[in-house]
């Protein structure tokens, strides 16, 4: 079974590995979109602007039907960076929508704004899973959303010992693991995951990997 990566900037680097490749339909990349390799498309909120809303909401719902796109965004909210947060709610929610009506689940950037995220969820009633990409907060914060519903995606965090990420892990069982831009390889990932969890990296992956399979058909 290959080594399952939830988000990744770039395509798989082995034959034993499935990186779900994030695009965003902010730059030209979306008009050579992949046809077979697991992707993710988005707007991100670093670059998504109101103004051009309409068109790539277009583009958006037709692309996201594409068997090949597991999962909508990186999409979410950023109190540093990208348009007021008002702004990026309006835009964040009109990918929860596309998300709900395509039954798939969405992976999330979240900045300084889980009390607008958790909000958002209760409000609209989310029901696809919402993921939060490269989560590296403190236990306490990563608990408050597990118990909200949201699920939590690890890096290269994992790495670096005595973390509150490294505490949470071994706490929970229904997690995903990432590379995200990092150069640390997905295998290294996994296997710091298993040391922690105190298992073997085939249970690892055949867990992390049925999370995600019963949202789709043709799966990967």
């Amino acid at each position: 079974m290959d080594f399952l990566d939830i988000h990744s900037h770039k395509s798989a680097q082995k034959h034993d590995e499935t990186s779900i490749q994030s695009l965003s339909l902010t730059s030209d990349i979306f008009l050579a979109m992949p046809k077979t390799r697991p992707i993710s498309i988005g707007l991100h909120p670093w670059y998504a602007i109101l103004e051009n809303l309409e068109m790539q909401l277009k583009y958006l719902s037709v692309l996201a039907k594409q068997p090949n796109v597991k999962l909508i965004g990186e999409c979410g909210l950023d109190k540093l960076k990208g348009e007021s947060l008002d702004n990026q709610i309006i835009i964040f929610e009109k990918q929860i929508a596309i998300a709900e009506h395509l039954q798939k689940p969405i992976i999330i950037h979240c900045v300084k704004a889980f009390a607008e995220l958790i909000e958002m969820k209760e409000q609209l009633k989310v029901k696809v899973p919402m993921i939060i990409h490269g989560f590296n907060k403190s236990e306490e914060m990563g608990k408050q959303l597990l118990g909200k519903g949201f699920l939590l995606s690890f890096g290269a965090s994992l790495l670096k010992p005595n973390s509150g990420v490294t505490n949470l892990i071994q706490q929970i069982d229904d997690f995903f693991l990432e590379t995200d831009d990092s150069e640390v390889p997905i295998k290294e990932v996994y296997l710091a995951a298993a040391n922690l969890k105190k298992c073997a990296v085939d249970d690892l992956k055949a867990r992390i990997f049925c999370q995600l399979e019963p949202h789709y058909q043709s799966g990967f």
